[in-house]
């Protein structure tokens, strides 16, 4: 019989005497730490990605009995909400840590795209799995070369669209829906294939083009459209649950490496009680954010019945277009993963 050992499940059982004590502060002050890192954050400390941050500061204070430290700096303000410029400046050490999409990452290591190939998990148990599994640790142990240490991924709740007026219940829908995307091919193709006009845009500008009308709708998990009130300006939420996308926990090289080797894998511990924390938080709370933005006026839809399948085999249909930039044995190793 062959056991296959993950590296999370490695740190974590090594980790398992971990110091418990009080927690400090969300933001650890870090002034009789050993050693003090920054962790960078795109968006609010109130946001879904800032409190994960702030919980992971406190859990890496309580198990290191505060020799190692974690200040959280949200609002992209160390490196100036440039996400792209964010990731090389984590690989050269110029930022400390980083949580950041791994849809983002993709732009440096295209693997990361097999996690956002349209409709490839069936719920969350299969997601988490992925991530936190042998799929999973490749991906981190491929940012290596990068001078990028990951900790773990956390999941997003699946992707939904918005749209002002046009109600999506089947593939025809879409077609000629302006929609905003990252600047990602992946998103890109997808929406081409299902025939709507996918438009990369940074989010910075999106409310805007919403209310003046140069979009017709944008896709995110249902806590962006809730958190930059889209209601406002969209009528219909869509749950199309088309792709799924995550955030990865990364520090230096150089940050991993000042780490006192006593303290590491109690830090790896920290990485993975917030993770699976948050993420039961986050599958917990998308009905309610769903009602939320009922309440606020808008109209949710669905598939019609029979008609999710067609989505699914236009959506499916792309895959064939990344396989060269995912690499043939790592999609074929996430497909059959998902089909086991």
């Amino acid at each position: 019989m062959t056991i296959s050992i993950t590296r999370r499940a490695l740190t974590g059982s090594l980790a398992a005497l971990a110091i418990a004590t009080t927690a400090l502060t969300g933001l650890a002050s870090g002034a009789y730490a050993q050693t003090s890192l920054r962790m960078a954050v795109p968006d609010p400390a109130g946001s879904s990605v800032g409190r994960a941050a702030t919980r992971f500061a406190e859990l890496v204070s309580e198990k290191t009995d505060g020799e190692v430290a974690i200040e959280v700096f949200p609002d992209g303000v160390l490196f100036g909400g440039d996400q792209n410029a964010a990731v090389n400046q984590l690989g050269s050490g110029a930022l400390d840590g980083l949580i950041l999409a791994s849809s983002v990452y993709a732009s440096f290591e295209p693997k990361m795209n097999a996690i956002s190939l349209p409709y490839l998990f069936a719920d969350y148990d299969q997601l988490q799995a992925y991530l936190g599994g042998e799929p999973g640790d490749e991906l981190l142990a491929s940012l290596d070369r990068f001078g990028i240490h990951g900790l773990g991924f956390f999941l997003r709740t699946f992707r939904d669209v918005t749209t002002r007026d046009t109600a999506i219940t089947t593939a025809e829908d879409f077609q000629g829906v302006t929609l905003r995307t990252p600047n990602n091919p992946l998103f890109v193709a997808l929406f081409e294939a299902l025939g709507a006009n996918p438009t990369p845009m940074a989010f910075s500008e999106v409310y805007s083009a919403l209310q003046l009308g140069a979009i017709d709708g944008q896709e995110n998990p249902v806590e962006v459209p809730y958190n930059n009130k889209f209601s406002e300006v969209q009528g219909q939420l869509n749950i199309t649950q088309h792709l799924a996308d995550s955030f990865l926990v990364a520090l230096s090289g150089n940050a991993w490496d000042s780490i006192p080797e006593e303290h590491r894998e109690a830090v790896q511990q920290a990485a993975d009680e917030m993770i699976a924390e948050h993420d039961a938080e986050e599958i917990a709370a998308e009905q309610d954010i769903i009602a939320k933005l009922q309440d606020e006026g808008m109209q949710v839809n669905h598939f019609a019945d029979g008609k999710l399948e067609r989505v699914q085999e236009i959506a499916r249909s792309i895959y064939p277009e990344f396989e060269d930039q995912i690499g043939a044995e790592f999609m074929q190793k996430s497909l059959d993963f998902v089909n086991q």
